[in-house]
């Protein structure tokens, strides 16, 4: 009987019941969520949730027929309109009913459509191989790549470690982005139509937003209006902003200017006119390709696998109040097989969306009163408002539904009628959405106060640890979102992991432990990275300043 060397002991230990490694021990756990949240996901019904799903019907198809259109051009039209909207509609019913949690909202993503426009170059230019095929196999070689994933727990071992710090730049980042599409989509009006045409494409993109950022207002109107119709100007801010500013250019003379609409397809078939149904011979493949393909795989398999992690993070942080358990080890194993199903199809794969998802835990937020336990006593000490979302699975299945009858030809005609001006408004204001409520963006105020103003801190924590911290922030979403813009575009989400061990192996070296309690925290699930440090007094005099307020405002993850 040999003896097993020290390292192999380790590494089988965490194999065993309860390791990290312990194959399927989160999906028996997801498994078991599920079925006890499923059924009571379908008995919570309302106007907002009406609303909701609204909201991200229109926040969701009309951003993806605009990849769509990139995709038509940048794939030799193997992708377009009828893919993106036939995907988003059909992966998005089968999470909205199968999912461990459905405020997760999904899509066609833009870092995806870059990484198919460069697959379909080296496919197409480069090695001469037929594209879509070659893509059905990176998309089965991702599923059980996905399935390895949700197996052997990953979530422990990977997701566990993300911060806020991590979370917000990502979050900042989708912001960026949205306001960025917003701007080229005025370029490309203005280089394609009119000065006349593209004047009004910029009246009509800002009203868009500034009318919808208006409405959304509406419920702090009082005393305008009755309490019913206050509450539907703010639920529906954004469909009646987009339905009001589609209209308005078939009014008066405005119905003679050259407007930029949608490119829309008129029946329900494939893009590309070689292709009369919707499925791929990827068998007919040449082997050697079939394995090539993994390449591929394994990097859409990085990317889905973190921005479909961080999409249901972020739309169950604190500030939601999410009661009811998730499964993130279920989900990516569900993402698996609709990613391999896409494939099959030929269509592109859909997976989690920013900001889509947290939007719609947005749109679901109300506030609830609860009473509060006085401190070391069993009496109450009154009650107080708390942030709670309708946890449900109608408004995502709604959406999803409303997106696949959009598949149909008299429906992709009505998306026709949209002008561009108004998708150039709807990115402002999803990116305005997103930043709103982004913590970073309150702290980003506080650098433009003078120090004599600012709130005081918790002893040990200095407003400059605080200010350079947040800059940090800042510079370093600026430097993901210039890669974005380049060739290696769909390499970023690598960047977000990097960010997890420079946080906890390095930041904690230059910015002291109270400081980083007070910004930071773990993004799914309680307390920080510092719990665990031993107490070691005042923060680094070089970084954080003077430490000696007590009291004043915590951030988000205190």
């Amino acid at each position: 009987m040999t003896s097993q060397s020290p390292w192999s002991s380790r590494t089988l230990v965490h194999f065993r019941k309860g390791g990290k490694l312990e194959p399927f021990r989160l999906l028996r756990h997801d498994a078991h969520s599920l079925r006890r949240r499923w059924v009571s996901d379908w008995t919570v019904f309302n106007q907002l949730v009406i609303a909701s799903a609204v909201y991200v019907f229109f926040t969701n198809i009309l951003p993806g027929i605009t990849f769509a259109s990139d995709l038509y051009v940048l794939t030799g039209r193997s992708w377009g309109t009828v893919e993106v909207v036939f995907s988003t509609g059909l992966c998005g019913v089968i999470f909205a009913l199968f999912s461990a949690q459905p405020l997760t909202i999904l899509g066609v993503t833009g870092p995806f459509s870059v990484l198919a426009e460069n697959l379909y170059e080296l496919c197409d230019e480069s090695f001469k191989v037929p594209f879509l095929p070659v893509m059905a196999w990176s998309l089965i070689h991702s599923a059980w790549m996905h399935y390895l994933l949700a197996i052997f727990n990953a979530h422990d071992w990977t997701m566990q470690y993300v911060t806020d710090f991590s979370a917000d730049i990502f979050s900042l980042l989708n912001s960026i982005i949205y306001f960025h599409k917003a701007a080229m989509e005025l370029k490309r009006t203005h280089e394609q139509m009119p000065l006349d045409s593209f004047l009004y494409a910029m009246i009509g993109a800002v009203g868009t937003c500034l009318v919808a950022i208006l409405l959304s207002t509406a419920a702090k109107w009082k005393p305008l209006f009755g309490r019913i119709i206050r509450m539907g100007l703010s639920e529906y801010a954004a469909a009646i902003s987009i339905i009001l500013f589609v209209g308005i250019p078939y009014i008066g003379d405005l119905a003679s200017l050259d407007h930029g609409r949608l490119a829309v397809q008129t029946s329900f078939r494939p893009t590309n006119p070689d292709r009369d149904i919707f499925f791929v011979r990827f068998w007919e493949l040449p082997v050697e390709w079939v394995f090539i393909a993994v390449i591929p795989g394994a990097i859409i398999t990085i990317l889905f696998y973190f921005d479909h992690e961080i999409s249901s993070i972020i739309c169950t942080v604190d500030r939601y109040g999410v009661k009811k358990p998730g499964g993130y080890a279920w989900d990516i194993a569900l993402l698996g097989t609709t990613t391999a199903l896409c494939g099959i199809l030929g269509i592109p794969p859909a997976n989690g969306l920013l900001p889509q998802a947290p939007l719609h835990s947005e749109s679901l937020r109300h506030w609830v009163e609860e009473e509060q336990a006085a401190p070391d006593s069993e009496e109450r000490a009154g009650t107080c408002l708390v942030p709670r979302v309708y946890e449900q699975r109608y408004s995502p299945f709604t959406q999803a539904a409303m997106i696949l009858v959009f598949v149909s030809p008299p429906f992709q005609r009505v998306l026709g009628l949209t002008p561009t001006s108004v998708l150039a408004g709807l990115f402002m204001f999803m990116g305005y959405q997103s930043l709103s409520v982004n913590p970073m963006l309150t702290r980003f105020f506080h650098l433009l106060i003078p120090p004599s103003e600012l709130p005081k801190l918790p002893s040990g924590v200095g407003w400059g640890g605080v200010h350079a911290y947040t800059i940090t922030q800042i510079l370093v979403t600026v430097a993901i979102f210039a890669v974005t813009l380049t060739v290696a575009a769909p390499g970023f989400p690598l960047l977000i992991i990097i960010l997890v061990p420079i946080r906890l192996c390095v930041m904690n070296q230059i910015w002291g432990r109270e400081t980083l309690r007070f910004v930071d925290g773990w993004a799914c699930r309680e307390g920080k990275p510092e719990d665990a440090e031993p107490v070691g007094g005042a923060d680094r005099g070089d970084m954080d300043g003077n430490g000696d307020l007590e009291n004043g405002e915590r951030s988000k993850s205190q």
